[in-house]
């Protein structure tokens, strides 16, 4: 199993998972145009795709994607929540392969296992992923407020972390957005601050971990710096092990062994 990011953060999200020749897209909240090029950096092309995992209805997860099913012929499976949502993304004239998932039953899209799981976020009906080979695991979480028992239960053990440290604290507290914007982010079906994601990789069992990424970083109320010595600090490790997912360049190819 390997995985990749095209981008990841307030103006676009896409996480690519390959086990053999399925590659699953988590996520396209860029253009058609900006996928494609994105993707060409990895080697890929939107007609490799095997399929794509919708988390949540917010644009810069969802924005994306339902054009480029259309166009590619790429099935998209979504909880019923996320699907009453996201019916203005739909291109006029489509014929979209539309799955409706269940947030608590795995299922598999030819060699991938996906194991979804609810997060407390402010969208309809939101969930996050756990994707398997049946020997690896990848564990996905970002755009949660705050932390839950299921979430700790479902992202330990992994070999791979694609962890959200959205914000700093106090650069939230004392930065530029209003007031009503810095309370959302902030709070309970927000975004993880950096300390609330070293918290919770705290109580996981990370034996296994081989890949540790931090992802969906304000531009604005996070640095990259502040992130990384958050979770070093929990696993004892180098700043430099720590990954980032950035904006531009996501990050390359990372391989589960």
């Amino acid at each position: 199993m390997r995985f990749a990011s095209l981008g990841s953060g307030s103006a676009g999200n896409a996480l690519v998972v390959e086990v053999n020749q399925t590659r699953l897209m988590l996520d396209c909240g860029f253009s058609i145009k900006e996928a494609s090029a994105r993707l060409a950096r990895l080697n890929l092309s939107p007609n490799d795709l095997t399929g794509i995992v919708i988390t949540h209805e917010h644009d810069d997860h969802a924005g994306g994607a339902f054009k480029l099913a259309a166009k590619y012929n790429i099935p998209v499976w979504l909880t019923y929540g996320t699907l009453k949502m996201v019916t203005r993304y739909f291109p006029n004239q489509h014929s979209l392969q539309l799955h409706v998932m269940d947030s608590h039953t795995v299922f598999a899209i030819a060699d991938i296992e996906v194991h979804p799981y609810p997060v407390p976020h402010d969208a309809r009906e939101p969930i996050q992923c756990v994707f398997s080979d049946g020997k690896s695991t990848l564990g996905v979480l970002t755009d949660v407020g705050r932390t839950t028992p299921h979430i700790e239960e479902k992202l330990s053990g992994c070999h791979a972390l694609v962890l959200e440290c959205n914000h700093d604290a106090s650069m939230l507290r004392n930065g530029p957005y209003s007031w009503p914007l810095k309370k959302r982010v902030g709070g309970d079906l927000g975004h993880l601050e950096n300390s609330d994601s070293a918290n919770l990789l705290s109580k996981l069992e990370n034996s296994k971990l081989q890949h540790i990424v931090a992802a969906h970083l304000s531009a604005k109320n996070n640095t990259p710096l502040l992130a990384k010595t958050a979770l070093a600090g929990v696993l004892g490790c180098e700043l430099e092990w720590i990954g980032i997912a950035d904006q531009l360049q996501g990050f390359d190819w990372r391989t589960i062994t």
